[in-house]
């Protein structure tokens, strides 16, 4: 985790001495002026760090204006900095090809201020596209078929909610908008595939109600993932406990003919805290015949289980959130969103909230609705009709 920390701010800080090298050399500040720059730069390097300070030092109201200003800076200079970078590599291959041909191209050519402006302004229109983008909820709708669910079930629908974030930014406003797809389903069973908390409990008491007044006739079910770990476990515990929620925490339960299953995050390692089951010890408990739904935050998959459950939901990629860092979560993770299949199925939510900035771009938030029926083939149908499904590679687990 330390590690973690220093990598990241170090990046984070260099890349901020990049950005101020080109705002200066765009707009030829003064003393006074860079040193104004360099302060504020300072103080938004540090917010993530300051937030949780004044979060677990008990000032709320200052943790969450400086989230949103932390947070959209961030967001902004994520941005701004991969257009930066792209502009600048323009320029260099223009700088080479009039050295090779010995011939400028002025028609192509960018002025030092242009190429500091044009991904400022670009930046932010993006960033307020993304803001939009971020509180718009989309329901995304499978149907998957198997001969293990009991025909006499009929449809059992089954709601996924997963990185929803509850805390400095994300609050009662958005939870609501997430929620009214989920009520709207009548789901069976909820299920939270991990991040539905990353703020203080005592922060977040206003509005656990809000998942409390969703009472499937079959229960709510939730794994730990990575940020309930970082908010602080036992508090997250609390929170989830509060919600209605039951805890699997490697461990099953059998309800409605099939069997649930659950699996803590890896992150717990970092802290002492980790419950180091394998994945094939925990499934091998499930009765032979019945359907096994399998909840694990992050989207791996442990070839020794792969023969043991038959529906693993998964969540933690956000799906880059922002575009272009949607193209390193898709070099990282074999899956990223959606699902793929042999033997068993992998389904992998985009998440509902925002980590960080308020903001996705080219990742929309989503809220999955599975129903389960029964039929002879396995497969998954989408809205209805039968999608391809790409196959798991071989060693499935990173």
């Amino acid at each position: 985790m330390r590690l973690f920390l220093f990598v990241f701010f170090s990046l984070y800080g260099a890349a901020h001495v990049y950005a101020f090298l080109k705002a200066r050399a765009a707009l030829g500040f003064r003393f006074k002026g860079g040193l104004s720059l360099v302060l504020l730069m300072l103080l938004m390097v540090l917010s993530p760090a300051l937030i949780r300070i004044l979060e677990r030092g008990g000032h709320p109201l200052a943790a969450r204006l400086l989230a949103y200003t932390g947070y959209t800076w961030l967001g902004v200079f994520f941005l701004f900095l991969s257009l930066s970078l792209l502009i600048d590599l323009f320029r260099l291959l223009i700088f080479l090809g009039e050295i090779a041909r010995k011939k400028g191209f002025p028609a192509l050519s960018l002025s030092t201020r242009a190429a500091f402006f044009v991904p400022l302004f670009l930046s932010v229109a993006l960033a307020i596209l993304g803001y939009f983008e971020a509180r718009d909820i989309h329901p995304e709708k499978i149907v998957f078929q198997s001969s293990k669910i009991p025909r006499e079930m009929g449809r059992l629908r089954i709601a996924q909610i997963s990185d929803v974030h509850l805390g400095m930014i994300v609050r009662g406003t958005r939870l609501s908008r997430i929620l009214r797809p989920v009520k709207e389903f009548e789901p069976d069973i909820l299920v939270s595939t991990g991040d539905l908390v990353d703020g203080q409990a005592s922060d977040l008491a206003s509005i656990t109600p809000l998942l409390r007044e969703i009472r499937p006739r079959y229960g709510k079910f939730a794994v730990v993932g990575n940020h309930e770990y970082y908010a602080g476990l036992g508090q997250s515990l609390q929170v989830l406990k509060n919600a209605g929620f039951t805890l699997l925490r490697g461990k099953r339960v059998d309800v409605a003919g099939i069997s649930i299953a659950g699996a803590d995050d890896p992150a717990g390692e970092y802290f002492g805290l980790h419950r180091d089951i394998p994945d094939s010890q925990l499934l091998s408990s499930t009765f032979p015949g019945r359907f096994v739904l399998f909840l694990k935050h992050r989207p791996l998959v442990e070839r020794d289980a792969l023969s043991l459950f038959d529906l693993q939901l998964s969540g933690h990629t956000h799906t880059g959130q922002i575009f272009p860092f949607t193209l390193l979560t898709r070099l990282y993770y074999r899956l990223d969103s959606g699902y793929l299949a042999k033997g068993a199925y992998l389904y992998v939510s985009g998440g509902a909230g925002t980590w960080g900035p308020p903001i996705r771009l080219l990742a929309p938030a989503e809220v999955t609705l599975i129903e389960l029926v029964h039929g002879e083939e396995t497969k998954v149908l989408r809205e209805g009709k039968v999608e391809a499904l790409r196959s798991l590679p071989r060693g499935a687990s990173r």
